[in-house]
């Protein structure tokens, strides 16, 4: 049998995809074994039950300074800051990917604006921002915006363009006016893509989040990251990175079981990755 043609089963699935988890985790043991026999004092390479002390005292224990359970309010901030700015950018480019895709002469207008922008570098912009708009939220949502949402409006607008002409002749020649063509015609197939440009902009989204709390923030994922960095607190920072990446991970499957519940019938084989 050849190897295209053997699919596991779901217990086949979880034990292939858990391999490379584990062995990631071995390396590291031995790796940071190894560095501590050299140097007992080394902090690249904490061992794991130190790591695991530092995790049950962000996540279950109140600082004492703040009384805060650091890694949850960490969390919260970082999740409204995020789901604002890309929920914002979501709305923003569904709006103006449809006018670019579908309306001939708002395409002649704004598409080479929009495509300026999505090439302009957003770190670069943020000084600027932080001029603007101060230290403050706005700042932060508003670099996540001007972030993604150039990029994932190119990518609605050239969906709608790719829309059979077939389906909008037949609306016309039904007597449907622009507005009904968008709302029944245009509408219903775009959703299920912007489901999809979320899910393939929330890396971006996360890089742009962390920077913006990296320089200006009092609170935050990113913020305690780069707050603890000047003590070498990999036992910090790992777990962090770690706690993003399954937050990452969650928020894609809940897109994703979204899409395929609300927009079944648009999903192909490819549909689960």
């Amino acid at each position: 049998m050849r190897w295209i043609n053997a699919r596991p089963g779901r217990r086949g699935r979880i034990v292939l995809g858990a391999i490379p988890f584990v062995i990631v985790a071995v390396a590291y043991a031995a790796v940071s074994a190894a560095r501590r026999a050299e140097n007992p004092n080394d902090k690249l390479f904490p061992p794991l039950p130190e790591i695991w002390r530092q995790v049950v005292s962000y996540a279950f224990q109140e600082d004492r300074r703040s009384g805060a359970v650091l890694l949850w309010t960490d969390t919260a901030e970082s999740l409204f800051r995020l789901s604002l700015g890309v929920g914002t950018a979501a709305a923003v480019a569904l709006i103006l990917g449809i006018a670019i895709g579908f309306v001939p002469r708002l395409r002649a207008g704004l598409a080479p604006f929009v495509a300026a922008l999505s090439l302009v570098p957003p770190l670069a912009v943020l000084p600027i921002l932080f001029i603007a708009f101060g230290l403050g939220e706005l700042s932060k949502v508003v670099l996540i915006v001007i972030g993604v949402a150039p990029v994932m409006t190119r990518d609605i607008a050239q969906r709608v363009a790719e829309i059979p002409e077939e389906q909008i002749v037949k609306a016309q020649t039904l007597g449907a006016s622009t507005w009904q063509m968008i709302l029944r015609v245009v509408l219903p197939q775009i959703l299920p893509r912007l489901i999809t440009t979320v899910r393939l902009c929330l890396g971006p989204a996360w890089l742009f989040l962390i920077a913006a709390e990296a320089i200006a923030a009092t609170g935050g994922l990113g913020y305690r990251i780069f707050l603890v960095r000047r003590y070498l607190a990999m036992d910090i920072i790992l777990p962090y990175v770690a706690w993003i990446t399954i937050l990452a991970y969650c928020i894609d499957l809940a897109l994703r079981r979204l899409s395929r519940r609300a927009f079944g019938w648009a999903h192909g084989d490819g549909a689960g990755l």
